[in-house]
């Protein structure tokens, strides 16, 4: 359960282009007869192979068939948001969207419930909407399960007095977390200076004194008003029997009564800006940040596609900001975009500075970039890499159920689910006078919201805010071709073993394969070369010069540039990330088909030949630089740095070894381009080399391509896999003073020599499940009854080489409450060692796990990075069937016997990070007054 907030605005801004994206889905052959609908449903409209029904009482389903995945993805999306709350009511419909999941009549415990039944299910809430979604492995039941919830949840949900008092200390919990970061206060600070009189100045989150004292009656109220089946769109995605499913929908929401109350329309605006306002942030201990943010068009205007590709073209990847901050060493990252909302709403660009850069010097060049589009006009070159970009996420979530499903939310909020599909044919129509026009009508000093004050002397009015009429938008729309299905794919492990190639490619190097070729929607194919690199000698002392090759190989190629490089790639509408260390890099493609064989050339010279660029090499190592300072005043980095070093046996140098952020920031200064190009030259080479692929290509095509292309590539170093056998770690108890953060980070860690293979190790990861997984004893305990976290839970993982498992435990509080979850943790964990856990846990746990394990298989994307996995480790999918049956035989005496063993809360190592002398003296003040 989460609040809906920008992306971090240091992160990619690729991630948030896919957010603002929406795909299409095939249409769906309407000629055959179609089954008699259910009593009191009517089909409204046909989209794309997307149909919507109406009930009579008001709700809207949205059907999305594709038997192409065994996967079922359903959204309930409230049109109800912080933009709807009045004055004492902020935070209503976020927490609203906790309390649904605390119980009905029928389901007084659907969090377990839906743990229980392996379901991915979530909530969040945002400006104008609240949604509630899961996405589950195929299974009528599961299915039936959920819908069923959903339908007596939206009208009978508990909303109780105890559960609100429980729940309000975990939002509180929540807002703390998000304090944290002063990126995300600063962005909340200028949002609320922009926004003087709507809602769209205020935190989801809420103000922390409505939150504290909201009145239950009158949350109620609010429940009551907004949740009916009027205001409400429920959206199916995936594979499913659809004149089954409608029937359960009927069956479900269709006995809930048409209400009599009217939502009244919003009708709130801010007037034009009429001069720049400024916002100064103070804290301890983090790199700078400046940000501006102005008013524009809502997401439904005929001109926001426009106002959205002239960001992407100030604020994305490697253009103007790129150029105007980063290469010219003002700032360490740029970034920026524009939000769609159902009311006019914001554009936003910014940067994070290392230390050493003067602000100034930035914020006055970050304003000369965007507001000086009129001077310098776009070109038709940055319009076709923006266009390229933004279709491309489109494309690649039309071939995605699960995404569009939940996607589908955000155009629901603005006022209709099509909208989407208007938004892709404006874009596509977009011309440079467009882009130009609104740049120079909303980019201006007088519309602007800035970090510091910027003065004025002849401010420029932007045009006035409009509401617009949605359905005067989409009067002639009429949507656009289908998009072909893919099979229906069996992900038993049987199937998956049947159809899945392993081989080692003609040639020197000896590349290996592992390739699962299949029909899929939209010929979607993932690839993935993994190169593995050098042994424990001759990586000895190159740590970081390895992390650093790795992090050049994204910077262009001897042939192309860096932006030539993205651009090569946004053309052919692939999605690529590359990475590495010391000891492998790796690069994984998301592509087509038809653009597979391209987009492997391109994944070949991006290995084989980077370019190397000395500004590049400086950019890198500012960002890597700027990104540790930031780490060296956040808990969980803190926290992370002591766990990992504590115990740790190896010298340093030794690629195992855990460097300190100092260790690791003089190691970068000390860094050299021509150390870079040596280990390229000594280390890279497909010798030892995987390639993975999964979806829809031609075998023997990519085998022929990959021999052309890197069998002969071989490594002048020759690699052995370095060893990580567990060691022994000395139990510690540690506490690190972190000031000016509102949120604490507790963290516990165990390690045992054990593989996944051993039935002690499965034995524990039951045990884990049951003691710390979703909806488990821990969340229970911590979070439910003492309502002192957002987030708690226990882990398993490694095993997969040598014996060697690391167990952990997790939790974020108040820094007041840290001591109270570690006790909470030490009782729970005395009381399972004492008492065992049940045969109704285990039993839950095991299909929880076995239903999770589906799910994984279902994904192309996991599926062929755990085949590089097997190719490693000499396993074939049968070795999916193996665990689950070693899993499936482990008996209850097993888990509680291996749970009394391992997990001793004497012998680990427990730490916590935050602000501890603040919240001391916060609590003192307090009773004082």
């Amino acid at each position: 359960m989460r609040r809906s907030r920008p992306v971090r605005m240091f992160g990619s801004v690729s991630a948030l282009l896919c957010w603002l994206v929406l795909a299409t889905f095939g249409s769906a052959a309407f000629a055959q007869a179609q089954p008699p609908l259910p009593a009191g449903v009517t089909r409204v409209t046909e989209v794309e192979g997307i149909t919507e029904y109406a009930l009579a009482n008001g709700l809207h389903v949205l059907l999305l068939p594709d038997p192409s995945k065994p996967v079922t993805t359903v959204n309930l999306t409230l049109r109800v948001g912080s933009r709807m709350e009045n004055y004492g009511e902020t935070g209503m419909a976020h927490l609203l969207e906790h309390l649904l999941f605390k119980g009905t009549p029928r389901h007084p415990d659907p969090k377990r419930e839906m743990s229980d039944r392996g379901l991915s299910w979530n909530g969040t809430t945002s400006d104008d909407r609240t949604n509630y979604f899961a996405s589950m492995a195929e299974n009528p039941a599961n299915l039936d399960f959920y819908l069923g919830w959903l339908g007596e949840a939206l009208t009978q949900s508990f909303i109780a007095k105890k559960d609100l008092d429980s729940e309000m200390t975990v939002v509180r919990n929540e807002m703390e977390s998000g304090e944290n970061d002063p990126g995300n206060v600063l962005f909340q600070n200028v949002r609320s200076s922009a926004f003087r009189w709507h809602n769209y100045g205020k935190s989801t989150i809420g103000a922390r004194a409505d939150v504290e004292n909201v009145d239950v009656a009158r949350l109620q109220a609010f429940y009551r008003k907004y949740y009916q089946p009027d205001n409400a769109v429920l959206i199916v995605a995936g594979k499913f029997d659809e004149a089954r499913t409608l029937a359960t929908v009927a069956s479900s929401f269709g006995r809930i009564p048409k209400p009599t109350r009217v939502l009244e329309p919003t009708y709130t605006l801010d007037p034009a800006q009429d001069g720049e306002r400024s916002v100064m942030l103070r804290r301890v201990g983090d790199t700078p940040i400046v940000l501006a943010m102005y008013h524009v068009p809502a997401g439904a205007s005929p001109d926001f596609p426009a106002a959205l590709l002239a960001s992407v073209m100030l604020g994305g990847p490697e253009f103007r900001l790129h150029k105007a901050l980063v290469e010219k060493n003002l700032a360490a990252s740029a970034f920026g975009s524009a939000r769609p909302m159902a009311e006019p709403g914001y554009a936003y660009f910014g940067a994070q500075l290392k230390s050493d850069q003067p602000v100034d010097a930035a914020r006055d060049a970050l304003l000369a970039a965007v507001e000086g589009s009129a001077r310098t006009p776009f070109t038709p070159a940055e319009l076709e890499r923006a266009k390229n970009i933004w279709l491309r996420g489109f494309a690649q979530t039309l071939d995605d159920p699960q995404r569009v499903g939940i996607a589908l939310s955000e155009y629901v909020a603005l006022g209709d689910w099509r909208l989407g599909f208007d938004r892709r044919d404006r874009i596509k129509a977009v011309t440079l006078e467009d882009v130009n026009r609104v740049a120079a009508a909303y980019f201006v000093t007088s519309n602007r919201t800035l970090g510091t004050f910027i003065p004025s002397a002849a401010p420029v009015r932007a045009p006035a805010p409009q509401k617009v009429d949605v359905a005067a938008v989409m009067k002639d729309f009429k949507g656009g071709e289908a998009v072909a299905r893919g099979e229906s794919f069996d992900v038993s492990p049987e199937n998956i073993d049947k159809r899945t190639t392993f081989g080692t490619l003609h040639g020197p190097a000896g590349v290996r394969t592992a390739f699962l070729p299949k029909a899929t929607r939209g010929a979607k194919v993932v690839a993935i070369v993994t190169l593995r690199l050098g042994d424990e000698k001759t990586l000895f002392g190159k740590d970081v010069i390895g992390s650093a090759t790795a992090s050049m190989l994204a910077r262009g190629t001897e042939r192309l540039s860096r932006e030539q490089l993205a651009a090569e790639f946004e053309k052919l509408r692939t999605s690529w990330d590359v990475g590495g260390g010391p000891t492998g890099a790796s690069i994984r493609l998301e592509t087509t088909k038809q653009n597979l064989a391209a987009s492997v050339a391109l994944a070949s010279e991006v290995l084989k030949t980077p370019r190397f660029d000395a500004g590049e090499f400086e950019q890198m190592k500012a960002g890597w630089v700027s990104s540790i300072e930031e780490s060296r005043s956040e808990p969980r980095a803190l926290l992370r740095e002591r766990l990992d070093r504590h115990g740790n046996p190896y010298p340093k140098g030794d690629v195992r070894y855990a460097m300190t952020f100092d260790e690791t920031l003089k190691a970068i200064a000390a860094l050299k381009l021509d150390d870079v190009r040596a280990f390229h030259r000594e280390f890279y080479g497909a010798s030892r080399a995987i390639v993975s692929a999964v979806g829809d290509f031609d075998p023997g095509a990519l085998g022929a391509q990959l021999t052309r292309e890197i069998g002969g590539w071989t490594s002048r170093t020759a690699y052995t896999r370095v060893a990580q056998p567990a060691y022994d770690i000395p139990p510690l108890q540690f506490r690190i003073e972190v000031k000016d953060k509102q949120n604490a980070e507790a963290a516990g860690r165990l390690q045992f020599a054990l593989r996944e293979s051993d039935r002690e190790f499965q034995a524990l990861r039951l045990a884990t499940h049951i003691f710390g997984g979703a909806s488990g004893r821990l969340w229970d305990r911590v979070r439910e009854k003492d309502g002192l976290s957002y987030g708690v839970g226990a882990y398993i993982a490694g095993g997969l080489f040598e014996p060697n498992a690391d167990w952990g435990f997790y939790a974020i509080t108040a820094p007041q409450n840290a001591d109270r979850v570690h006790a909470a943790f030490d009782e729970e964990a005395l009381r399972a060692r004492r008492e065992g856990f049940t045969e109704n846990e285990l039993t839950r746990a095991k299909e929880a796990i076995a239903s999770a394990s589906r799910l994984a298989r279902a994904q192309d994307a996991t599926l062929a990075r755990t085949f590089v996995s097997f190719v490693e480790r000499d396993k074939t999918p049968r070795y999916f069937a193996e665990i689950d049956a070693l899993r499936a035989s482990i008996t209850l005496d097993e888990v509680n016997a291996a749970f009394r063993k391992y997990m001793v809360p004497e012998k680990m190592v427990f730490g916590v990070a935050g602000d501890f002398a603040g919240a001391t003296a916060a609590t003192k003040a307090a009773a004082a007054r």
